[in-house]
């Protein structure tokens, strides 16, 4: 790794954020504070993934107070991977950093998470100490999670390890060059690789209000994340059927054995009967699984954009965005039009 020490970087920090205006008045100044602290050229940049309370107000509330602040406000809610895709695209900084908008990610990190970075690491991300703040069940579900996602592997994904990092530019250009819709960040964070050193942090309470994403929204982001980077299902899929094949014909040579040997026919009407509905089974759940990964190869085929843009506020490090949010006038902004307004 090489040292850094001798740069003076841009800094943007990436915060999605929905419904979270009650936060926003206190966490954005804080985490402004720490930036202002590792660098003279800063950005903190707030996806608004389609919020349904204050949060348009508010925002333009803290931009009129603060030139550094970016506000990008979503057509609808595409979800966080989708809005933390938004925010890198707009990210113009030499250092990207990655936060939640909730105050659970300590603020104090930053320094030396940035020290990381100057030390030479492309990437320094931050690992839960514990999951105290999550129940039994959630806990356990994302240990078995990250089993299944990482059993046979080739690229491993660090368990307890979430969107909060810092990124060198190359590394967020390597994240702005994969073309999938389907995204699961987290993997890919681990597919792009770069020098990467890990810090352990303890999540802080929330400081107002709860939190939007629960159980649900954790199973259906598991989904996403084993679909789009292991195979497992479909291998299980194929060794189920072939120890299905050997007990299958085990029993009928038994059955064939028995009628020979003893002269006993058997009857087996209930033997045929669960076995068909134990075989429809087993067959509706391969089409399932199958059609899990179709439709993610449907959803891949559309090309539609990642997410659109309805509205921009703020300054920031690409000033000349501006120009293309005007030129744009009321329309959406999609992802390759605002890379464009920033080239």
């Amino acid at each position: 790794m090489m040292p850094r020490l001798n740069l003076s970087p841009s800094v943007s920090c990436v915060v999605p954020a929905f419904n979270e205006a009650r936060n926003l008045p206190t966490v954005l100044p804080t985490i402004l504070a720490a930036l202002a602290a590792l660098s003279d050229h800063i950005e903190l940049i707030v996806i608004d993934d389609g919020s349904r309370d204050d949060t348009t107000q508010v925002m333009q509330t803290l931009c009129a107070a603060h030139q550094e602040l970016v506000y990008l406000k979503l057509s609808r809610n595409f979800g966080k991977e989708h809005a933390l895709m938004a925010g890198l695209d707009a990210a113009a900084g030499d250092v990207v950093i990655l936060m939640d908008a909730d105050g659970q990610h300590p603020v104090p990190l930053l320094p030396e998470m940035f020290k990381q970075w100057q030390q030479g690491s492309d990437v320094v991300y931050a690992v839960r100490k514990t999951r105290d703040d999550q129940s039994g069940l959630q806990a356990s579900l994302t240990g078995l999670f990250y089993t299944l996602v990482n059993f046979g592997n080739r690229v491993k994904i660090p368990a307890n390890a979430g969107d909060f990092r810092l990124m060198d530019r190359k590394v967020v250009e390597a994240l702005k060059s994969l073309p999938e819709r389907n995204r699961f960040m987290k993997g890919l964070y681990a597919w792009v690789g770069f020098n990467s050193t890990a810090i352990d942090y303890q999540p802080l309470a929330r400081a107002e209000g709860e939190t939007s994403f629960g159980l649900r929204g954790s199973l259906a982001l598991a989904l996403t994340g084993i679909l789009a980077f292991s195979i497992a299902p479909l291998r299980a899929l194929t060794l189920t059927g072939l120890m299905l094949s050997a007990l299958a014909l085990g029993y009928g040579a038994w059955v064939v054995g028995e009628y020979f040997v003893t002269g006993i026919a058997v009857p087996g009407y209930a033997t045929i009967v669960v076995g068909m509905m134990f075989f429809s089974g087993i067959q509706l759940l391969s089409i399932g699984v199958l059609a899990e990964y179709v439709g993610r190869i449907y959803e891949e085929v559309k090309q539609r954009p990642s997410y659109l843009i309805s509205e921009r506020a703020g300054g920031g490090l690409a000033r000349s965005v501006n120009a293309a949010v005007g030129a744009a006038g009321s329309e959406a902004l999609t992802p390759s039009a605002l890379r464009k307004g920033q080239a």
